[in-house]
């Protein structure tokens, strides 16, 4: 994924130490559950999914490697944290195709690379998750279609990456499902939105396909005022639709740092790639 879904400033400790939690838990999980490469793909947007799954939020202290000497409050082993990992892992697999097939034979190489130490895994996750894997595969080959045939749609293409992510509410029932459809659904509009603009004048300096070029007015790579405030207000659209369905579901201890999320962060990290100041922190780097 992207690392563009994280929590504002205003964050309460208990808040915090939640999200913490839900971070080395899902790290823990990748682990132990696809093997210590796949914890390199760990980001904070499967961490706001674990959150958005799981129904207990206890933990305990554990070590790693990167903090042997004093423990972290970590998640204990859930359903959610199970399945975060295994969409995380089938979102990359399938990706990494695409940037194969995107790629001559040189320029795959780092995609070959990824997916070889990947491919145990997502092996793992695919048996676990087969309904998900498939939908996957068919949504991104068909935002792989609408790109290739440089569709000057915005709506098109972030319509597919918005469904795959709906996809994961699948293993879900009732109004709780609902719910989840509806929060994946326009949390993925809004990703493919955000990461479009964030990428626009890379796109345009090597000529790869980008919606937003075709749709908006740019000066260099840079979108002008105007078209920025029109981009902005269908993210934010995306953001409130996420908001009216959240208010419609429990969602435990978690439920701070998720109202965060969607109530500051993502307004926030919004405002940042449209004025050009969003920088990923360190182990959030784009995975492809």
């Amino acid at each position: 994924m992207f690392g563009y879904v994280r929590p504002g400033g205003r964050l309460s400790d208990e808040d915090r130490k939640h999200f913490q939690s839900a971070y080395c838990g899902l790290c823990h999980t990748l682990g132990r559950r696809c093997g210590m490469a796949a914890r390199l793909i760990l980001n904070y947007d499967f961490t706001f999914l674990a959150m958005l799954l799981s129904e207990s939020s206890t933990c305990q202290t554990r070590r790693c490697p990167l903090h042997p000497l004093r423990g972290r409050a970590c998640a204990c082993q859930n359903e959610a944290l199970e399945r975060s990992a295994d969409y995380s892992v089938i979102l990359l697999w399938w990706q990494l195709q695409d940037g194969i097939a995107d790629h001559g034979f040189w320029g795959a190489i780092r995609y070959r690379l990824a997916a070889a130490l990947l491919r145990r895994a997502y092996r793992k996750a695919r048996f676990a998750r087969p309904g998900f894997d498939e939908s996957a595969r068919r949504e991104l080959a068909e935002l792989a279609r609408l790109e290739a045939e440089g569709c000057p749609s915005v709506d098109l293409p972030a319509d597919r990456f918005a469904r795959l992510l709906a996809g994961i509410a699948g293993e879900e029932e009732g109004t709780r499902r609902r719910v989840l459809e509806q929060m994946l659904y326009h949390l993925g509009r809004w990703i493919y939105l955000a990461d479009a603009a964030d990428d626009l004048k890379r796109d345009l300096r090597r000529g790869n396909y980008n919606p937003l070029a075709l749709r908006f007015a740019h000066e260099g790579g840079v979108l002008t005022p105007e078209s920025r405030q029109e981009l902005g207000k269908t993210m934010d659209g995306s953001v409130r639709a996420m908001a009216a369905a959240f208010e419609l579901a429990e969602f435990g201890a978690y439920r701070g740092v998720i109202e965060n999320v969607i109530y500051e962060g993502l307004y926030l990290v919004g405002a940042a790639v449209l004025n050009g100041t969003f920088r990923r922190r360190k182990g959030q780097a784009k995975e492809t």
